[in-house]
């Protein structure tokens, strides 16, 4: 019997949002360019895992991709083993990946000789929101094709929102991470500012957790206490990060909005990469902030 769902991409993301799926109890054909996560994968009750993007697309009714960027999602759906190879008319699919608008928008028009249909589904949440199935997803094309989507995104979400025309969706998530990428300089400038102050950062971490003012933000939130312990173990990776302030740089520019501050963000962004830092937790450019100041931000508990 064929496989119902199809899902590409099996990393930090895609590897849970099968484990969503196929608990709640969906068959899936899967792939990944990587044989040993194809193999976890295809343990998986009601996984079975195949040898290419293709012969995914061939099997299943809908399908999902989640992919690091641009070039991997261009060639799993229009390169020699790609989706397009043997879709078949009828297929829905829905990129959870966060690419440039205008590759999303190629993937729908290439797919429409096919008789395919194309959702641009990129998501707000990082591992542990995949993990925990809360992701939000964003979506855009036709609104009749996101509810046909509906359910799986269910499956592997809390929310999703329908916004709008093809690339729609993965415009406002680069402008969202653009802003979220800001947010997490700045917060290592005010961390830096308390350790050259004397201030204990664990507790201005509680007082703008706790105290209703307008400096608090979900980044604020999850990353400080890591930070002061010094973890940056990834659930998105600074490398990320990068492309994605880089793609929303490139999109201010393109539409004549001068965005200074994103500017410079994206520069220290291309420093913790050049630096070694792009598989950390994007949090680590709080790492350039240190070196440049000759400081450390973390304050393991007991810390004089």
């Amino acid at each position: 019997m064929d496989a119902l769902v199809g899902f590409i991409g099996l990393g930090r993301m895609g590897m849970p949002m099968v484990q969503s799926l196929a608990r709640a109890g969906h068959r899936l054909a899967v792939f990944d360019t990587s044989p040993a996560l194809c193999r976890a994968a295809g343990a998986l009750p009601g996984v079975q895992a195949l040898s290419s993007a293709a012969d995914v697309a061939a099997r299943t009714q809908v399908l999902f991709s989640c992919l690091p960027n641009n070039d991997a999602v261009h060639a799993a759906y229009l390169g020699q083993h790609g989706v397009a190879q043997k879709a078949r008319a009828g297929l829905l699919t829905c990129d959870c990946s966060t690419v440039a608008p205008q590759v999303a928008v190629e993937l729908g028009q290439a797919l429409v000789p096919r008789g395919v249909s194309h959702l641009d589904t990129p998501m707000l949440g990082s591992q542990p929101q995949a993990v925990s199935g809360e992701i939000f997803f964003i979506v855009s094309g036709e609104r009749a094709d996101y509810e046909r989507a509906r359910p799986y995104l269910g499956s592997m979400g809390k929310q999703s929102m329908f916004v709008g025309g093809p690339g729609t969706a993965n415009k406002i998530k680069l402008i969202h991470n653009a802003l979220g990428a800001v947010n997490s300089v700045a917060v290592a400038e005010s961390l830096a500012m308390c350790v050259r102050g004397g201030v204990d950062v664990r507790t201005f971490y509680d007082v703008v957790r706790s105290g209703g003012g307008m400096a608090y933000s979900t980044y604020f939130d999850r990353r400080v206490s890591r930070i002061a312990d010094g973890d940056y173990s990834p659930t998105f990776t600074l490398e990320l990060m990068r492309k994605d302030v880089s793609m929303a740089a490139e999109l201010a520019e393109s539409w004549g909005v001068a965005a200074p501050i994103m500017a410079l963000t994206r520069e220290e962004y291309d420093q913790g990469v050049d630096a070694g830092w792009g598989g950390e937790d994007f949090s680590a450019v709080s790492h350039v902030i240190e070196r440049r100041l000759g400081i450390s931000l973390s304050q393991p508990p007991g810390d004089d």
